[in-house]
């Protein structure tokens, strides 16, 4: 198999020119080429205003491989491809008693447990909230009725946090056993579309995510794994050893296992006090802390893609922005949702927090992303490891006061936030918020080091995207959940708890992961890990 990298051609390009550029780009016959697969697809927008290009990163076969790849020796854009493929590292034997729980069924704990039940170690899930259909309608009904379900909602149920958002499918870690590419050969394989293999910003979106997370919870059973709803664990059994022994449910039930894999969302602040209580090693990290801000989508496309935005080739466009502010703080753009809506994403009664979604088309009015500003437990919120849990209640709080407690959320315009005056009336950006945005002054939702370095970064990122700061842009407030407060401290090499044998923190609530991409492929490397001990003790006692 041979890898071309970088080859450019036309956004317009007819489907066979893609072809005939490989064949002019290697001087082969097109008898010669016998297969071709898009293993990327970017564009290249430097040049908005006269060119946009495709990107293609390209796997073939072709006849005599050694003699091609001898004719480009020299030639860093022609290589031999990696092998992208996932093995597994273990297979459970037929007689192994214990089965491993995995607390918790987000994108951490889905790969986590699909992992290991196609290893054959039968996993159980346990599962807080509801499956994705029930748990939809739960959700709706705080959007529609202001009515929230502590326990159903866009925090807690199946397919996590990243269930209700933009579904993107991207992230940043370094993976050299591409363990991405595992977790995006599964969606695909459970009904999303075959696009996001080689998109450069792959996303699926709410609605067509929850049909693929049910699809892939089959499996898991099918293989002998068990996945139990409405299954709150409330306390773990720990040895005076430190070894983890089992878990006791809200119920009083209790499940004995010395695997459990904690793969917690970033909002089980309960389950994060009751193992600080435990005596599991727990600590603060930093998070950050800001607002939702909305712009209509056709200003963001305008900016970032000049004649061609609206093409069909390349959707919504996006945006990622930072800045530095005079106080030290760093202001970023945080989880951009083209073409989306902000969304209440409260867990918790009299909380309010913002969140944002798109679906699979982008097509909504508004872009909107969280315009954060990094804060650090030593300098924001010192006092202890659960110190950033107490601060984001306390926020959150006030955020629901200053909607008027019915879970509104408190706005404010651009133009009247930079000017430190309070908003009467909207523009002509209607937010997409429900229940409802009450307008006000939004200084008083957060610490006055993050109002001062918003304010000061809006002006800034308006000169990078034209329009950015404009007066009716309306900011929704309060974006606190942006990371995990926390992070449930695990040894690099066995990932296991330092202090707690056989427990395993994963994903974005033990403070390894942001997003879907990157909890997925946490929760692989996880079910490896986990795995291979299991296999380990099993061969200690025979």
């Amino acid at each position: 198999m041979i890898r071309i990298t970088e080859l450019a051609l036309p956004l317009d390009h007819p489907e066979h020119a893609l072809r005939a550029a490989i064949l002019d780009r290697l001087a082969i016959d097109d008898a010669d080429l016998v297969n071709v697969t898009v293993f990327k697809r970017s564009y290249d927008a430097r040049k908005k205003n006269s060119e946009i290009k495709f990107v293609y990163i390209i796997d073939l076969e072709v006849r005599d491989e050694a003699k091609v790849l001898q004719r480009f020796a020299n030639d860093t854009h022609v290589r031999p491809a990696p092998d992208t493929r996932y093995y597994p590292v273990a297979q459970a034997p037929a007689d192994l008693n214990e089965r491993p729980i995995v607390i918790g069924f987000g994108p951490c704990g889905l790969f986590a447990a699909l992992t290991l039940a196609q290893m054959g170690f039968k996993p159980i899930v346990l599962e807080r909230g509801k499956e994705v259909r029930q748990r939809t309608k739960d959700t709706w009904a705080l959007w529609r009725k202001k009515q929230l379900s502590p326990e159903s909602n866009v925090q807690y149920g199946e397919g996590g946090a990243g269930l209700f958002s933009d579904g993107k499918l991207y992230s940043q870690i370094k993976d050299p056993k591409f363990y991405g590419r595992k977790v995006m050969a599964e969606f695909v394989k459970a009904g999303a579309p075959d696009e996001i293999l080689f998109v450069s910003k792959p996303h699926i979106g709410t609605f067509r995510l929850t049909g693929v997370v049910s699809t892939m919870r089959e499996e898991i059973k099918q293989l002998g794994g068990d996945v139990r709803f409405e299954s709150k664990v409330s306390d773990i059994l720990r040895a005076d050893n430190g070894q983890i022994e089992g878990v006791v449910l809200d119920n009083g039930e209790v499940l004995h296992s010395r695997h459990v894999v904690l793969a917690l969302g970033h909002s089980a602040r309960d389950t994060f006090r009751m193992l600080h209580r435990q005596g599991v090693y727990v600590e603060a990290k930093p998070f950050a802390v800001g607002f939702r801000i909305e712009h209509p989508q056709s200003l963001i496309d305008k900016a970032r893609l000049g004649k061609y935005a609206g093409h069909p080739e390349l959707g919504a466009a996006d945006y990622k922005l930072v800045y530095h502010a005079q106080n030290g703080r760093a202001v970023y753009s945080f989880c951009m949702c083209p073409g989306g809506t902000v969304v209440a994403a409260t867990s918790e009664p009299e909380r309010v927090v913002t969140n944002g979604m798109s679906q699979y088309s982008r097509n909504e009015r508004n872009a909107n992303a969280g315009i954060v500003v990094g804060i650090h437990p030593e300098q924001d919120f010192p006092g202890g490891p659960l110190a950033g849990v107490e601060l984001q209640e306390a926020l959150e709080s006030t955020a629901y006061v200053l909607g008027g407690s019915d879970y509104c959320a408190p706005g404010q315009l651009v133009g009247d936030f930079i000017r430190g005056q309070p908003s009467k009336d909207f523009g002509e950006v209607v937010p997409s918020y429900k229940p409802g945005v009450k307008l006000g002054d939004l200084h008083q939702a957060l610490p006055d080091y993050v109002i001062e370095a918003i304010r000061e970064a809006l002006p800034a990122f308006g000169k990078q995207i034209r329009g950015f700061d404009r007066d009716d842009a309306i900011l929704t407030g309060i974006e606190t959940r942006t990371s995990s407060p926390i992070r449930i401290k695990r040894d690099n090499h066995s990932l296991q708890s330092i202090n707690t044998a056989g427990l395993y923190p994963a994903g974005e609530g033990a403070g390894y992961a942001g997003g879907i991409l990157s909890a997925g492929v946490d929760g692989i490397k996880i079910a490896e890990a986990v795995a291979l001990d299991m296999l380990a003790q099993y061969e200690q006692r025979s």
